[in-house]
């Protein structure tokens, strides 16, 4: 009987400690994470990390020809771990830090200095936050070099990456995503990076292809994919990957993350199929490169508007990705007579412009769309798009001549003729990619 009383007040007591405190917590002025949407966006990481190593180099790897193939998984594996420090070091300071000018964030987040606590307006915490970005950080410059395989230095791709991720990358994020001047003052949407991250990108592959000037060979000679299952393995991780792209970008486990990724997976879809049908009618057969190839410009035309359409929209938005991104590839090879070996701004580029565009007329209610934000219309979300792709793409194209021109006066652009002939797998590394008794 003593024993049970005694149990009691040592209930009650602890109950007393407990509760003031308890109200507290529930009374603070510091936000609280959310366990939850904290884990969401921390696997999204993962998945683009995927997305990156091993599906891009997977992807361009099997496009290219054998002595190259080892060569590209270390060019994107490379640009990936010095972007990652670089956006560590003061990358995402300057892209996500205090909003002053508009133009670039202030300098309170170098070194990601503390990042504890739950970022404003978002319900994970900060660090959280930075990791996610800095996975896209690591792929945006890396979608680069599928446009300069076979002839680039390796060296040079470093050292342009490196600087272009913070003098293309890191500010184009401020201005869109960081509260800089294009989202506060035009109202420039971009739900997941189809201008931050697919037009600058595309836009200075374009450039960094023109200045290198062709492969040897080009165009006369066929240069088939050495691996087209290799590429489809990797089109395949993209596209599992970019369900964390796009629904990642909702930054929560919430509808708008599942909006994103099923108009994700439907604008991939509709875009292979569409892009199979034009093979067919055009040289006869419908192949397992065109369909990834497909489905990749599919996804980076819904990803600027994934979380902002509905389903319906976005089997629109796949079928404008094939029938634009397709004849695109024969107008940059062809026409303007640019070696970008891989396609990058015919898929990406183009992708991801047409899908901003598009997003103004998508997002309305009308169709389906979540609706404008206050005071906008859709001749004004048009007029928005229109200003933050053109200027992003202006941008993109002055930065990377200089940077890539400047870069080029200590590291050559370039591999020598013989070295190019040989292959840069055993030139640049040393190594094979495959050996064969």
């Amino acid at each position: 009987m003593r024993e049970r009383l005694m149990r009691r007040l040592a209930a009650c007591a602890v109950c007393a400690f407990v509760a003031p405190n308890a109200a507290l917590a529930q009374n603070s002025t510091h936000p609280v994470a959310n366990g939850a949407d904290t884990v969401w966006v921390m696997v999204s990481a993962a998945l683009v990390l995927m997305m990156c190593m091993p599906g891009l180099g997977l992807f361009y790897g099997g496009l290219v020809r054998t002595k190259n193939f080892l060569a590209v998984l270390v060019q994107v594996a490379g640009i990936a771990a010095a972007a990652s420090l670089l956006w560590i070091l003061c990358g995402y300071t300057l892209a996500f830090g205090s909003v002053t000018s508009g133009w670039l964030g202030a300098g309170n987040a170098l070194m990601l200095h503390g990042l504890g606590g739950v970022r404003t307006g978002l319900t994970i915490p900060e660090n959280a936050f930075a990791l996610f970005q800095m996975c896209f950080a690591a792929i945006t410059p890396a979608l680069m070099a599928g446009a300069w395989v076979d002839r680039a230095r390796f060296s040079w791709v470093i050292g342009f990456c490196a600087l272009w991720g913070l003098v293309v990358y890191a500010p184009v994020v401020h201005w869109i995503w960081g509260g800089g001047w294009l989202a506060s003052r035009f109202g420039t949407q971009d739900f997941a990076g189809g201008i931050v991250v697919h037009t600058t990108a595309a836009v200075s592959a374009l450039v960094a292809a023109k200045l290198l000037g062709p492969r040897q060979g080009f165009p006369k000679t066929l240069m088939l994919p050495h691996s087209p299952a290799l590429t489809m393995a990797g089109a395949a991780m993209l596209w599992v990957g970019w369900f964390g792209f796009n629904g990642g970008s909702a930054l929560a486990g919430n509808s708008s993350a599942a909006s994103a990724i099923i108009n994700t997976h439907t604008a991939a879809c509709a875009a292979a199929m569409l892009w199979l049908a034009i093979e067919r009618y055009s040289v006869g057969k419908p192949t397992s490169v065109g369909f990834a190839t497909g489905a990749v410009a599919g996804l980076a035309t819904v990803t600027p508007a994934a979380g902002f359409i509905s389903p319906g929209g976005a089997v629109l938005f796949g079928l404008a990705a094939a029938a634009i991104c397709y004849p695109m590839i024969q107008f940059v090879k062809k026409t303007m007579k640019i070696d970008d070996s891989l396609d990058v701004f015919a898929v990406h580029g183009m992708g991801g412009m047409t899908g901003s565009l598009l997003l103004a007329f998508f997002m309305s209610p009308a169709l389906g769309g979540s609706g404008y934000a206050a005071g906008m219309t859709m001749g004004r979300q048009l007029l928005a798009q229109l200003v933050g792709v053109g200027v992003v793409a202006i941008w993109s194209a002055l930065a990377s001549v200089v940077l890539a021109l400047g870069v080029s006066y200590f590291l050559p652009m370039r591999v020598s003729e013989d070295e190019e002939r040989e292959g840069l797998d055993i030139t640049s590394h040393g190594e094979r990619a495959w050996e064969f008794d």
